[in-house]
This record gives structure tokens, C-alpha cells and sequence, in this order.
């Protein structure tokens, strides 16, 4: 383990990331402290708005939710994207989550609780292995079972959670190959004649009033794929600071001539 962290440092000592004063702009006009990281994947190039904060490292939400459906996949948790998610009853403010719902549907509505049931299937000693074997973060399940990744010791920082979209582009993670395709299926946001976003958002909030906001995933185009990871930090932030995790990205990647403006949905 102590090899692999030395490795991954090094690796990443290599890499020469490019600070466009655009991007850099970008975030600090949203108020809050944060980065946004894209990677021209078949070009080799890593771009930053504050590239000094890339390998910072923060609680990683609902972004999770990748790896934990991987997972689930993966060890029989759940049979598909299509198998249905029963709901345990406890009426939240979130209505459109008071029911059962497919794997699916629970990840594109992010629905916590769904989730959290089958987190606790999989189990604390199957998600470890996975976490260790894909190299998850800083790879700490404290916290409590269906917590770590919303308020426990799991982090992750901007770099790494690019690294792993590669993977999971590349087909390169521990994890059938039926399973990172219902992910990557899962995970479709928005599709236009010129390209395909597929991503997941993230927001962890702590009883302190921190705030962490995330969008990552990546984009196609073409031929070409630039993937990409914006993550906010606030205290007690204002109501800007959700629809801002995904605005950082699409006003950078629209000035690199990625995707065209304006920003769709929230």
C-alpha cells in the first residue's frame, strides 16, 4: 500500500498541469475557494483554474456514487441498472425519493437512501477490497458503513477523481466489463448532435456548516474526450453555490471550444 501511494505521487510529480488564467477567473467570480481540472485525454493535457488546489483532498459525496453502483454491480448487490431499489418507508423532504426506484433512476436523482441500502449489502469487507484494489482516495471507510463518503474519512481530490473517470473510460478499473458499461450508461447527462456528457455531481455538508460541491465526468466528442472535475468549498454558502459546481465547468470547457454555452440544467 505504501509502495502504491509513493508510485501515484511520483506519477503525478511527472505530470505538467496548465494554469489557464481564464479558468482561474472562472472560479474565483463564483465567491468560493475551489479548482476545475480537465484532462484532454487523448492529447495528454491537464488543464486548471487554480491548479493549486488539484490534489487537495475532500469528502467525495455523492460522487461516489460511480464507484458504489460499480460495486453493487460487481458483487450481486443489485442485478442491473434496471433492477428495482425497494423504498424503506421514511417519508423524506426530497419527495420524488419516497419510492422504489431502479439502479438508474437512483443514480441520476442521487438518491441517498437508495444508495445507502445497498452500500450495507455489499458490506464494510467487500468495499474495502474494491476501494484498495481501485486505489479509492485516501481509501478510509471510517466513519460508519453508510456515512464514510458523506461525512466519514473518505477523501479524494480533484486529480484522483480524473484519474479514476480515465479508468473507467479506458475500461482500465477492477471491475467487469458489464458493469463499468451500465455505469458509463448511467451516468449520461446530456446529449447533443456534437457531444455526450456523462457525469455525477456531489454535496457534502457537515454539521460545522462546510460545504463540498462536486461535478465529474467527462465529455465526447468526436473522437475526442476531455474529462473533468470542478469541486467548490464553503461555509454556509448561499443558494449559488449548488448550480456553481457545474457552472465552473461548462464556462471553462466552453472556452476551450468543448461544448457550446449555455449552461443546460442544474
Amino acid at each position: 500500500m505504501l509502495l502504491l501511494s509513493m508510485l501515484v505521487s511520483a506519477a503525478n510529480a511527472q505530470v505538467t498541469v496548465t494554469e489557464l488564467p481564464a479558468a482561474r477567473a472562472v472560479v474565483d467570480a463564483t465567491g468560493f475557494e475551489g479548482t476545475v481540472l480537465v484532462y484532454d485525454l487523448h492529447n495528454h493535457v491537464y488543464m486548471a483554474g487554480h491548479a493549486e488546489h488539484i490534489d487537495d483532498i475532500f469528502l467525495p459525496a455523492s460522487t461516489f456514487k460511480i464507484f458504489s453502483a460499480l460495486v453493487s454491480l460487481e458483487t450481486g448487490a443489485i442485478a442491473d441498472r434496471h433492477a428495482v431499489i425497494k423504498w424503506d418507508g421514511v417519508v423524506r423532504g426530497r419527495t420524488e425519493l419516497n419510492t422504489d426506484l431502479d439502479l438508474q433512476s437512483a443514480f441520476r436523482l442521487s438518491a441517498v437512501p437508495h444508495f445507502q441500502y445497498l452500500v450495507k449489502r455489499v458490506g464494510a469487507e467487500r468495499m474495502q477490497e474494491f476501494i484498495n484494489s481501485a486505489g479509492y482516495g485516501n481509501r478510509d471507510i471510517s466513519g460508519g458503513l453508510d456515512t464514510f463518503w458523506l461525512t466519514g474519512g473518505l477523501r479524494i481530490s480533484p486529480r484522483q477523481q480524473v484519474a479514476l473517470l480515465a479508468r473507467l473510460y479506458n475500461g482500465d478499473l477492477p471491475f467487469s466489463d458489464a458493469a463499468m458499461s451500465a455505469v458509463r450508461d448511467m451516468m449520461v447527462t446530456e446529449e447533443t448532435p456534437d457531444y455526450t456528457i456523462r457525469a455525477k455531481t456531489g454535496w457534502a455538508t457537515l454539521d460545522n456548516g462546510d460545504n463540498t460541491g462536486w461535478w465529474v465526468g467527462w465529455v465526447e466528442k468526436g473522437p475526442d474526450v476531455f474529462i473533468f472535475a470542478s469541486v467548490l468549498h464553503a461555509n454556509s454558502p448561499d443558494d449559488s453555490f449548488g448550480p456553481a459546481r457545474l457552472s465552473v465547468v461548462r464556462d471553462v470547457l466552453g472556452q476551450l471550444g468543448v461544448i457550446s454555452q449555455p449552461p443546460a440544467g442544474d
